[in-house]
C-alpha cells in the first residue's frame, strides 16, 4: 500500500469514526455533553470541538501547498480557531452537520493529493508563532494520528458515561486481499 493510499483509507476511517462517535454522543443529554471529566479537552463536547479546531487548523496550512487543492477552497471562508480549546460549536446537531462536511473535504482532499505532493516541503508557523518546515506527507500523517488519539479518548468518555460505541478498529475497513 502506498502512503497515498493510506491516507486514503485513514480518511474513510476518520469519517467513519467521526460519525459513530457523533451519533453516539447523540443518545446523552446535554448536561453529559458538557460534563468535566477530566480529559485533555474537559468534556465530550470539548474533546469534539478540539478535533473540529485541529483539522480547520491543519486544512487551512495544507491549503497553502503549491498544488493550490481544489478541495480545500471551502477552507478560505471558515475562520481560523483562537485557540486549541476553541469552543466552535455546543449544540451536538450543528456540530454533527460541520464535522460531516469537513470530513468530506477531508475525503476529497485525499482524492485529489498526489504521491509527489507528499515529498513537498511544507513551511507553516503554530499557534504560538513558531516557524517550520516539514515534509507534507508526515503532517498528513499527523493529521490522522492526532484525530485517531483523541477519539480513542472519546471513545473512554463515552465508556464512562454507559455509552457503547461498539467496534472502532480500522481493521473493519481494511478490504481482504484476495
Amino acid at each position: 500500500m502506498s502512503e497515498l493510499q493510506n491516507f486514503r483509507l485513514m480518511a474513510r476511517y476518520n469519517q467513519w469514526m467521526n460519525d459513530t462517535l457523533t451519533e453516539a454522543a447523540l443518545s446523552l443529554p446535554e448536561s453529559a455533553l458538557m460534563q468535566d471529566q477530566g480529559a485533555f479537552f474537559g468534556s465530550i463536547m470539548g474533546t469534539l470541538n478540539h478535533l473540529l479546531v485541529g483539522d480547520i487548523i491543519w486544512l487551512k496550512r495544507f491549503s497553502t501547498h503549491p498544488t493550490g487543492f481544489h478541495s480545500l477552497h471551502p477552507l478560505e471562508t471558515m475562520q481560523k480557531p483562537d485557540a486549541l480549546d476553541a469552543r466552535l460549536y455546543d449544540d451536538l446537531e450543528t456540530f454533527s452537520v460541520e464535522r460531516q462536511g469537513l470530513d468530506i473535504i477531508i475525503s476529497e482532499w485525499c482524492d485529489e493529493m498526489s504521491e509527489a505532493d507528499l515529498d513537498h516541503n511544507l513551511s507553516y508557523s503554530n499557534m504560538a508563532g513558531v516557524q517550520s518546515c516539514k515534509r507534507f506527507g508526515f503532517l498528513v500523517q499527523h493529521l490522522f494520528n492526532h484525530q485517531t488519539h483523541h477519539r480513542g479518548q472519546l471513545t473512554t468518555l463515552l465508556s464512562q458515561q454507559d455509552v457503547d460505541v461498539g467496534i472502532t478498529d480500522l481493521l473493519t475497513l481494511i478490504p481482504d486481499a484476495h
